[in-house]
């Protein structure tokens, strides 16, 4: 069965100097349905979890006259103020981005909050990074849960939560609607797994997945066509899945000039793919 997905750009893929209106119009006019916003590890991003309700509004109202809707959050700070952290006041750190990503997202209208599987990032693993991490997820998914904001677990291409099979592990845990997986075929791709068998262990948790080319040891910046990543395969298996969510292109054009150029050229090139895959129809 096939059908309509919207498909989406990140938004680091796009021009970095223009405001959200021209953000918006610009995915808009290379046919994507929605953008992802990043709220990275940069002290930039990260204040816009305290932007006041005048930025707040201008953002919707961007939103509601491009009708282009910010779905999903890229929520990356949590590397650098990482959950599992052993400093107690980086551990603070990362439950007020936490609480404070869950108000934005209700405020925008944002559905989703991608969180990265790393228990910590910077600094050395010990026994307690795991449980620690493990712990900050469950906080969050109490406000979460509360709020009615989905949190979604993304495989990473470190060696914390390196696959869908260690994703699961914390989605049986915590065995709540409101806490799912967000997989990233590169990362899969990149890790040498059998990407269509990762998938089907997250089977009925799937709420998005993000898109990118990768080659072994390399996770970023692999154009679309110049890496391993079995898209057609990937695409066909969740088709088999009845998968009808967001799809992202996740992209870092660095505010190349040709940023536009190169996104459309890349959706272009997805799109091919996830129709040869039947994860839509043709005429779309």
């Amino acid at each position: 069965m096939t059908r309509k997905l919207p498909i989406g750009i990140y938004e680091k893929a796009l021009p970095f100097k223009v405001d959200w209106f021209e953000r918006l119009s610009k995915a808009k006019e290379v046919g994507f349905d929605f953008v992802e916003i990043s709220i990275d590890e940069s002290d930039e991003r990260l204040a816009r979890l305290d932007w006041s309700q005048k930025e707040r509004a201008n953002l919707r109202a961007a939103i509601a006259y491009t009708g282009v809707p910010l779905i999903t959050m890229c929520l990356s700070g949590h590397r650098k103020y990482s959950l599992g952290s052993a400093d107690p006041v980086l551990r603070q750190r990362a439950f007020d981005i936490m609480h404070k990503a869950v108000d934005f997202a209700v405020d925008i209208g944002i559905r989703v909050i991608q969180l990265a599987g790393y228990y910590v990032y910077y600094e050395p693993h010990t026994a307690d990074s795991l449980p620690r991490y493990q712990e900050g997820l469950a906080t969050g998914l109490e406000w979460a849960s509360k709020a009615g904001v989905m949190l979604a677990l993304e495989n990473v291409d470190g060696n914390d939560v390196d696959s869908i099979t260690q994703a699961m592990v914390f989605v049986n845990a915590f065995n709540s609607p409101w806490f799912q997986v967000y997989p990233d075929i590169g990362n899969l791709s990149e890790h040498r797994l059998d990407v269509r068998a990762e998938l089907e262990l997250a089977r009925g948790h799937i709420v998005a997945v993000h898109v990118k080319d990768t080659v072994p040891g390399e996770p970023r910046r692999v154009p679309f066509g110049q890496g391993t990543v079995p898209f057609v395969d990937a695409f066909k298996k969740l088709a088999e899945m009845n998968f009808a969510g967001p799809v992202l292109l996740e992209m870092w054009n660095d505010d190349s000039p040709d940023s536009m150029r190169i996104v459309r050229e890349s959706r272009e090139w997805v799109v091919e793919k996830m129709r040869i895959g039947g994860l839509i129809a043709e005429e779309e």
